[in-house]
């Protein structure tokens, strides 16, 4: 019998899988002002080209934060990585609701 763990059970967890374990707490909880301060980092540090940072910002906030996490989590750790570390910098609250400090 599998045993279901949360993420804090699991050392080393990959960024991206941080992500997956909470994602519907992430669409749910962002604000679309941090959204658009997220994209501009994640655009800064490489972790999502200006064509996928344009394609986000006109969206709704209901559309924009789903694309945001999904395309983030799809390029793997270290657009992940950048992701988490842009949310503690914009919005320290929530990164410690989603414990991604």
């Amino acid at each position: 019998p599998r045993r279901e763990s949360s993420q804090r059970d699991i050392p080393g967890l990959q960024a991206k899988d941080r992500l997956s374990a909470v994602r519907v707490q992430f669409i749910n909880g962002v604000s679309d002002s941090v959204l658009n301060q997220l994209l501009d980092k994640l655009l800064q540090h490489g972790a999502m080209i200006n064509e996928e940072m344009q394609t986000a910002k006109t969206k709704p906030r209901a559309e924009k934060a789903p694309d945001v996490i999904d395309t983030v989590m799809r390029k793997g750790h270290e657009s992940s990585k950048t992701l988490i570390e842009a949310l503690r910098e914009v919005d320290p609250c929530l990164s410690r609701e989603l414990k991604l400090w």
